[in-house]
C-alpha cells in the first residue's frame, strides 16, 4: 500500500540529543570557566594584597628603627622630629603616614598636620599591647573606604610604648586592578564559550543530522517502503548504522516481491480449480436424484468454496496494491445509496441464516451521487458487514446507516459484540493483522477496504461504540 501514497517528508526534528549535549557541555565548561575565573581572581587579589602589605610593614619597621635614633630626646623633640618627618613625606600621594601618641590621638599626618579624625582600628590598640607590627584590612570606620593600615610601636628607651607610627593606604586603584583582571577572565570565559558553541554545533550536526536521516527513513521503511537506501557522506559509525538499515531494507524488499510473487502466483494457481468445484457443485445441486445427506455436503462444498474464492481474490486485490497494478473503475454519478442498499438487504438474507439480524437505518436526508468505483466499494460494504458478523456476531444484530455530513457521504456500521481491545484498534487495519480474534479470515480484508478507500479520497475509521461493539466509519467526499 505504501507505493501508492504520496508520503509527505517529516520536518527534520533534532531533538534530546542536541539540547542534553549543549545543556551538559556548556554547563561542565561554565563551571569549570567559572571555578577557574574564580580561583585566577582571588590569586592576584591574594597577591596584591599580600605584597602591598608586605611592602608597608616592611617600611614600617625601617621607619620605626630610623626614628630610634631620636628616642633620647624628650617628647618634646621627638614628636617635633615626627612632625618633620611627616611633612617632608615623599610618598604622600600615594600613601599616608601617620604618627599617634600613647593614648590613640593623632599627632601628625603626612597629609597635614592633625589631618581628619583619630583613627580608630584594631592594629593600632594591638599594635601597642603586642609591641609588634600589626596590619589591618577592611573599611575605614570613618570614611566606609576600604584601606590596609600597618601600625608599628614607637618604644621609648624605658620600655614605655609612647606611640604608634601607621601607614595607610586605599585598596581603590587595587581593587580596581583585581575587577579588571576578574572581567578578562569573564571574557576569556565567553570567547571559549563561544567558540564551543560553535564548533559543538557543527560537531552535534555532523552526528544528528545523518541520524534524523537514517531515523526518517527507517520510519518510512517501518511504513512500508521497503527498499529505501540511506546516503551517507562520511565511513564512519554512523555509516555503518545507516548500511545496516539498507540491508536490513533491501532484505525486507525482497522478502516482500518474494512474499508478492508466491501469493500472486498461488492466487492464480486456486482460481482454476475453484472455478471448477464452484461450478460442478452448482451443477450437482440442481440433480434431482441427490439424497438429503449428500445434496447437504454439496452446499457445505459450494459454501466453501465460494468463501475460498473471496479470499482468493482478497490475496489477488492485495499483491496489486503492493506492486501498484490497483486501479479504480470510475463511473460518473453512481446512485451510492443504492449500490448501499443492494448490498445491505443481499447480505441481510444470509445474516439472517445465522441468526443475526442485519438492520438498516433509514436516513430522510438526500444523499447526492458521487463519482466512484461501483464495484469497489460494494466490496467494502460486503467486507466491513462480513467483519461485523464474523466479530460481533455474538450480539445478534448489526447496524447499517448511511448520511450526508458536511461534504461526505458517511457510511457507519456497527455490530453488537465484544469491542476491540484498546491496544489494538490502531493496528486493526495492518496486513495480515488479526489481533486476538479467534475468527476465521486473512487479515487483509480490512486493509485493501482501507485502500480502496483511500482511493476514492475518503477515510475508514474504526472504534468502540458506547455501549460497547464496534463501529466503522467510512466517509467518501461527494466532490473529488
Amino acid at each position: 500500500m505504501g507505493k501508492l501514497k504520496k508520503r509527505e517528508k517529516p520536518a527534520r526534528k533534532l531533538r534530546g540529543l542536541r539540547k542534553r549535549w549543549m545543556l551538559n557541555t556548556l554547563a561542565v565548561v561554565c563551571a569549570l570557566g567559572l571555578v577557574c575565573a574564580l580561583a585566577v581572581t582571588a590569586t592576584f587579589a591574594a597577591y596584591y594584597y599580600s605584597n602591598l602589605e608586605s611592602d608597608m610593614r616592611r617600611r614600617a619597621e625601617e621607619t620605626t628603627e630610623f626614628f630610634e635614633d631620636y628616642l633620647d630626646q624628650d617628647y618634646d623633640g621627638y614628636y617635633q622630629s615626627c612632625i618633620t618627618y611627616a611633612q617632608t613625606f615623599e610618598e604622600r600621594n600615594s600613601l599616608e603616614l601617620q604618627f599617634i601618641d600613647g593614648e590613640g590621638q593623632l599627632v601628625v599626618s603626612s597629609y597635614g598636620q592633625w589631618a581628619g579624625a583619630t583613627p580608630t582600628t584594631s592594629d593600632i590598640a594591638e599594635a601597642m599591647s603586642t609591641r609588634g607590627i600589626c596590619t589591618y584590612v577592611g573599611s575605614d570606620p570613618d570614611t566606609g573606604e576600604r584601606i590596609i593600615a600597618v601600625s608599628s610601636p614607637m618604644i621609648y628607651s624605658n620600655g614605655e610604648v609612647i606611640g604608634v607610627l601607621r601607614y595607610v593606604t586605599s585598596t581603590r586603584i587595587m581593587d580596581q586592578q583585581v575587577l579588571q583582571v576578574a572581567l578578562l577572565c569573564a571574557l576569556a570565559l565567553m570567547v571559549v564559550v563561544v567558540v564551543l558553541l560553535i564548533s559543538s554545533s557543527y560537531y552535534i550536526r555532523s552526528i544528528l543530522v545523518p541520524v534524523a536521516e537514517i531515523t526518517e527513513k527507517a520510519k518510512m521503511i517501518a511504513s512500508g517502503s521497503y527498499g529505501t537506501q540511506i546516503q551517507t557522506k562520511y565511513d564512519d559509525e554512523i555509516a555503518d548504522l545507516a548500511q545496516t538499515v539498507n540491508e536490513l531494507s533491501a532484505k525486507i524488499n525482497q522478502n516482500e516481491m518474494m512474499q508478492s510473487e508466491f501469493i500472486s502466483s498461488l492466487s492464480h494457481e486456486l482460481r482454476t480449480p475453484l472455478t471448477a468445484i464452484n461450478g460442478w457443485s452448482e451443477t450437482l445441486l440442481f440433480d434431482d436424484r441427490l439424497d438429503e445427506q449428500t445434496r447437504r455436503g454439496m452446499k457445505i462444498i459450494h459454501r466453501e468454496t465460494q468463501r475460498l474464492t473471496e479470499m482468493v481474490i482478497e490475496l489477488l486485490d492485495f499483491t496489486r496494491i503492493q506492486d501498484g497494478r490497483f486501479t479504480l473503475n470510475v463511473e460518473e454519478q453512481v446512485d451510492i445509496r443504492g449500490e448501499f442498499e443492494d448490498t445491505v438487504y443481499m447480505y441481510g438474507s444470509r445474516l439472517a441464516q445465522d441468526g443475526i439480524r442485519l438492520e438498516y437505518l433509514y436516513s430522510e436526508e438526500d444523499i447526492p451521487e458521487i463519482s466512484c468505483d461501483p464495484k469497489r466499494l460494494r466490496q467494502v460494504f460486503l467486507n466491513i458487514l462480513d467483519n461485523a458478523a464474523k466479530h460481533g456476531g455474538e450480539g445478534q444484530k448489526i447496524e447499517a446507516t448511511m448520511t450526508l455530513q458536511g461534504g461526505d457521504v458517511v457510511v457507519s456500521i456497527r455490530d453488537h459484540g465484544p469491542g476491540i481491545p484498546e491496544d489494538e484498534l490502531p493496528l486493526v487495519k495492518k496486513k495480515f493483522y488479526k489481533g486476538s480474534s479467534k475468527a476465521r479470515g486473512t487479515g487483509i480484508g480490512l486493509a485493501v477496504c482501507d485502500e480502496i478507500v483511500q482511493l476514492h479520497g475518503g477515510s475508514l475509521d474504526l472504534e468502540n461504540a458506547p455501549g460497547g461493539g464496534t463501529l466503522v466509519t467510512v466517509r467518501l467526499p461527494v466532490e473529488r
